[in-house]
């Protein structure tokens, strides 16, 4: 999670305190002094939003945004800082590795975008890379009460949340992670492409098979590449000529989680520039035609409004 607070004259639509969580990388729910809501912002949250928990995080923020407001000022007092536009920011977590289970917490504050203070997990203490930090340090050092509190924290709750979203996610991601299978091509010569995204897990095989046999002459596989929702997407490319696909059956298999999905080698099955670009130039040619009509039109009724005359 992430906490930032502002001082002074910002650029309008740019909230004076705002949160943002993020899972892997992706933003799951979104507080700011504004809207004053914690709003979810992934599918799966919404069920974890409907919970009494969620309430709980949201009157968690408005207290923060309190705190953060006076904090803010302290901190430009012990930097000397009397006007200007100032940050000061908290981001804490935790990492869980699903695999070894090892799980390490963190949580860090910054002025202006530089370190300020910095929780070692580990050693349950505050350190700090600057002068300015050194009276916080002190008092939160000698608040046993608390760091103990954070150390169960980053063991135990911390982690279990994360679990816990991890588990909304995947469940949400399975019920829609089926994969979506297009055959691609940039243009008659090109190589064909067998794209397939929005499939969850991230397992997949993806064979190309001529006359019912698999075939991986002039085949390129493509990274397993993340999607913005969670799910993945991955390319296998197939480079042959019009005439050898036309006369042989060229079909991209694709299976994930126990079910196939068969895509075969047609012009129909075929998604390219050209057929957008015939579109284009149809519409084209149907507005020039329509404009030639009515410039005769035109020109005829103008003649006609002289003879009247």
């Amino acid at each position: 999670t992430l906490y930032t607070e502002i001082n002074g004259q910002t650029i309008a639509g740019i909230p004076e305190f705002s949160s943002v969580t993020t899972l892997d990388g992706r933003q799951i729910d979104f507080y700011d002094s504004e809207i004053k809501k914690l709003i979810p912002r992934q599918d799966w949250m919404k069920e974890f939003a409907s919970g009494d928990r969620f309430k709980e995080y949201t009157e968690i923020r408005e207290q923060v945004q309190q705190i953060y407001k006076i904090n803010i000022h302290f901190l430009m007092q012990q930097f000397n800082h009397s006007h200007g536009v100032h940050t000061y920011q908290r981001m804490y977590g935790c990492d869980w590795d699903d695999q070894t289970g090892a799980s390490e917490g963190f949580d860090q504050y910054g002025y202006d975008g530089e370190d300020y203070v910095a929780l070692d997990v580990k050693e349950l203490r505050y350190i700090t890379p600057v002068p300015q930090g050194f009276i916080t340090t002190v008092k939160w050092n000698n608040d046993r009460a608390q760091l103990e509190f954070l150390r169960q924290y980053y063991q135990h709750e911390c982690v279990d949340r994360l679990k816990q979203f991890l588990t909304l996610r995947k469940v949400d991601l399975e019920r829609r992670g089926t994969p979506e299978v297009s055959l691609l091509q940039k243009d008659f010569s090109s190589p064909v492409e067998c794209h397939v995204t929005g499939f969850y897990p991230a397992a997949v095989t993806i064979t190309w098979l001529r006359n019912e046999e698999e075939h991986y002459e002039d085949v390129d596989f493509g990274d397993l590449l993340p999607n913005m929702d969670g799910t993945f997407q991955k390319t296998v490319t197939l480079t042959v000529f019009p005439d050898e696909w036309r006369n042989n059956q060229y079909v991209c298999v694709v299976e994930h989680e126990g079910n196939t999905i068969q895509k075969i080698l047609r012009e129909d099955e075929i998604k390219s520039n050209n057929s957008k670009f015939l579109i284009v130039w149809y519409s084209v040619f149907i507005v020039v035609i329509l404009f030639r009509i009515f410039t005769i039109l035109y020109v005829y009724m103008s003649f006609s409004d002289l003879s009247l005359n």
